[in-house]
């Protein structure tokens, strides 16, 4: 497989906050925050603004939250533009990285405009209802998966091949 540029998966990184930014957007020019739109009979349109992290974690917090998220957020940024500039090359992970790159980066720029991060997918059934996410949230999520997959899955071995008196590798 030919050796690929990072330049790429920066571009796809800036897609994927396109995509969030823009949905948000339509979002917050179509709904009031707490109106629900039914969509089907499972998932709903629903503006919701969370000041914490996944699922809400430390939403009340008292606000110390947003800078640390914020800050955390661009850490790992930094971090996995480092990884990506070493393994562009590996499909998969670079994929993973630049999802959670992508969705991180998403999140920080409600967290700098709104001080909170804006959700508004909600998914249902049977009575229970997921917390509201975003575009956003859905590539991190997407690319953790990517990431564990990517641990998992077979990768060639350093060093399997030896060579021996014959000259033949096993």
């Amino acid at each position: 497989m030919p050796a690929r540029n990072i330049t790429n998966w920066l571009w796809l990184a800036g897609i994927i906050i396109i995509l969030d930014q823009a949905s948000k957007w339509v979002v917050l020019g179509t709904l009031q925050p707490g109106e629900v739109r039914y969509v089907a009979p499972f998932f709903n349109w629903v503006l919701a603004f969370n000041p914490g992290a996944a699922f809400s974690f430390l939403s009340d917090a008292g606000g110390w939250q947003r800078w640390f998220f914020t800050v955390l957020s661009l850490g790992v940024s930094a971090w996995i533009v480092s990884l990506l500039r070493r393994h562009s090359a590996e499909f998969r992970l670079s994929l993973a990285l630049t999802l959670v790159l992508g969705g991180a980066l998403g999140n920080v720029i409600d967290r700098l405009r709104f001080g909170v991060v804006v959700d508004f997918i909600q998914w249902h059934a049977a009575g229970y209802y997921w917390p509201a996410f975003n575009v956003a949230d859905s590539a991190i999520t997407i690319g953790a998966i990517l990431l564990v997959w990517d641990q998992f899955a077979a990768k060639p071995k350093r060093g399997d091949e030896v060579e021996t008196d014959e000259g033949t590798t096993h």
